[in-house]
């Protein structure tokens, strides 16, 4: 199998706890899940009505407080902004409201209205949402599009060790809802692939692209 983000021969494995197969690109170091294994769209919003998250939840709300300072002085217009995969409870659109920006929210369940058509952004956000995604490159394309020229588009998603011992022991690759996993290198060259360059990352979880 092709992998996903650069069309290299992927080496394949299957995990004898959960019982799938996934491909493992060794030039990018993404590791897809067999699509065999993907939830129907109606399981897939099944498991999401499931998060129980709020500005109540103080551990959650810093979670986004963190995510937004590590970005927040890099960009250089913070007026317009969209949340892209914004979820049943918007929090994060909530605390840009909160720091002076306008935001629009997208979610293919809970917010379907295509309301960034024939808008262009300073910034984008979207945060547990590439993890979740068959096609990433369209996506980040697609956002790519609708951002203003040095805009910057800020990812979450927890990034993998790329060892298949530590992938195989991992908590986050048991959500079934989670399909494709990333490190900082896959995302600089998918990000080269759709115009952006990876001007920061904290290793960890967060990835900045910037529209060049």
């Amino acid at each position: 199998m092709k992998c996903k983000i650069c069309d290299c021969d992927t080496k394949s494995f299957n995990d004898p706890q959960l019982n799938k197969h996934y491909y493992h690109c060794l030039n990018c170091d993404c590791i897809a899940l067999d699509p065999t294994y993907f939830l129907s769209l109606e399981k897939e919003n099944a498991l999401y009505n499931n998060h129980q998250n709020s500005l109540e939840n103080s551990g959650y709300v810093k979670m986004f407080e963190d995510f937004l300072d590590y970005f927040w002085d890099d960009l250089s217009n913070k007026e317009r902004s969209l949340d892209f995969g914004s979820g049943p409870t918007p929090v994060l659109s909530q605390l840009l409201h909160k720091r002076g920006t306008y935001v629009d929210c997208y979610d293919k369940f809970y917010q379907p209205i295509k309301c960034f058509e024939n808008q262009s952004y300073d910034f984008i956000t979207s945060t547990e949402v590439f993890e979740h995604l068959d096609d990433p490159q369209a996506t980040l394309t697609l956002l790519a599009n609708h951002l203003k020229p040095k805009g910057i588009i800020a990812l979450m998603t927890l990034f993998h060790q790329n060892e298949q011992e530590h992938f195989l022991k991992w908590w986050y690759r048991r959500d079934p809802t989670h399909i494709i996993f990333y490190t900082p290198r896959t995302l600089e060259i998918l990000a080269k692939k759709c115009g952006l360059a990876l001007i920061k990352t904290d290793g960890k979880r967060i990835a900045v692209l910037q529209k060049r």
